[in-house]
């Protein structure tokens, strides 16, 4: 089966009993939108922490007149905008979606969160507006000028995806309407959006998994650099920063997961019954490591005492909901979200745990890691974390099944009647696969133009003479 069959596979979910030609509607709708979230999401982990990064970097050119620091901001000041070209159009793509393939969704609950996609947009305004101005203001604006414009760029990456968030948060837990005859009215969207419990701890995750992302992949290439011998002052300095992003956010983000954790744990503990795959209602509840959820129980994991308890309720005797607390229909898919919350909190401890190698290395001895096996390591991290970005969105949406608004409206009763899916959904993998070739072909060019010769490059991050090792 394909990637992106088997994703579209892992956001269908149980529900009522529907015709099959219904179903055929909610699996191909699913898919398209599972398709679209796959692409775009890393995009928008480049969008709220790439910024920042650049902006350190030519900040650090205006504080320390080191050249080398400006050549750095300005090539990735290309590679942002690039990026944020290619957001734009699977951005958009994703906000089509939402009204062609779940109509009545849009329909019935549109005046209670369309304030979130609307705030949204005007942070995409302003974020194109800026990201103009910076990227071709390089040599026609004063440094310091230049340098302030480049802040809306990285404050619009964030709120754009706050405002995203919260409309989540709200699918998660929707509260701030009345509902008459399946319709929402007397809506208030700053309560739903902004006062909803789901929001906070979702954008924080977010906003971290951001950086880990956007680090680990921007690091990729200069720990591959270096195994080849490209191994100058510009590429340890960019390595430094992209690392020091990533290594800073990855051992904090098991503690913001704990706190999401409860959440769930607190307001949709069906979800967490699915993500720990526990059938009965169960005081102190074990944690199962791996392991096949067989209709009843883990069968084949490893299973570790109160654990689950502790962790939900910080109370090791606590009880935990089970998935035999609702129907069948109402039980998302078990072995999906199992698997996919254990490969993020997998990887997501792999990748704390070579954060805090690396800040170890750099702060006690004073200077980048030497083996090969840690910078091998850093060029597997890019990819790891993109899986468990996506890991933990599946964990999150198809953790919510069968209700794309939580315990409000099914995602079987909210999906257009229309035939021409299939078409649409080709159309949508052409797309993409076309947007992928561009991308690369343009990212390697840019890779491609040489550094300015005249540069000092002999030199460590550090000012000592640099070597490989």
């Amino acid at each position: 089966m394909s990637i992106t069959a088997w994703v579209g596979c892992l956001v269908t979910a149980g529900g009522t009993p529907i015709s099959p030609a219904e179903q055929e509607f909610v699996f191909l709708a699913r898919q398209m939108q599972a398709l679209s979230l796959a692409v775009h999401i890393p995009l928008v982990c480049f969008g709220i922490a790439f910024p920042v990064l650049v902006l350190f970097a030519e900040w650090r050119y205006l504080r320390t007149g080191d050249v080398v620091y400006r050549v750095l901001a300005k090539r990735w000041s290309k590679v942002m905008l690039a990026l944020f070209a290619l957001g734009v159009v699977t951005g958009t793509i994703l906000s089509f979606e939402f009204g062609l393939l779940w109509p009545t969704f849009m329909a019935s609950f549109g005046n209670v969160f369309g304030l979130g996609f609307a705030l949204e947009g005007f942070s995409f305004f302003i974020e194109a507006i800026f990201i103009a101005i910076y990227v071709y203001g390089w040599d026609r604006l004063p440094p310091r000028l230049h340098l302030l414009c480049g802040v809306p760029v990285a404050i619009a990456g964030v709120t754009g995806s706050l405002f995203v968030i919260a409309v989540n948060g709200w699918m998660n837990h929707p509260s701030g309407f009345t509902l008459r005859d399946g319709r929402a009215v007397a809506a208030d969207p700053w309560r739903a959006l902004f006062g909803n419990p789901f929001f906070w701890h979702e954008w924080v995750h977010m906003y971290f998994a951001a950086f880990i992302v956007a680090g680990f992949l921007l690091a990729g290439p200069y720990a591959w650099g270096r195994s080849r011998g490209r191994w100058g002052r510009y590429e340890r300095l960019a390595l430094t920063i992209a690392l020091a992003a990533a290594a800073v956010a990855a051992p904090l983000q098991p503690v913001i997961g704990d706190w999401a954790g409860r959440e769930v744990a607190r307001l949709q503990p069906v979800k967490l019954a699915a993500m720990e795959g526990l059938g009965p209602t169960t005081s102190g509840a074990a944690l199962h490591l791996l392991g096949w959820y067989d209709g009843s129980e883990v069968v084949d994991g490893v299973a570790i005492p109160d654990l689950l308890s502790l962790l939900a309720f910080h109370d090791p005797n606590a009880t935990v909901q089970g998935l035999d607390t609702v129907p069948v229909a109402d039980r998302p898919p078990v072995n999906t979200v199992r698997f996919a919350f254990q490969a993020m909190v997998g990887i997501g401890s792999l990748l704390a745990l070579l954060s805090v190698i690396y800040l170890y290395v750099r702060f006690r001895r004073r200077r980048l890691p030497t083996s090969r096996w840690f910078y091998r390591a850093v060029i597997a991290a890019g990819p790891l974390s993109v899986v468990a970005l996506i890991a933990g969105w599946i964990t999150t949406e198809v953790g919510r099944q069968p209700w794309i608004v939580y315990d409000v409206l099914r995602t079987s009763q909210a999906v257009t009647g229309a035939r021409g899916i299939p078409i649409g959904y080709g159309t949508l993998v052409v797309v993409y696969l076309c947007l992928a070739v561009a991308l690369a072909w343009l990212l390697h060019r840019l890779s491609r133009v040489p550094l300015d010769p005249g540069l000092d490059l002999d030199l460590d991050p550090d000012g000592q003479a640099g070597h490989a090792d």
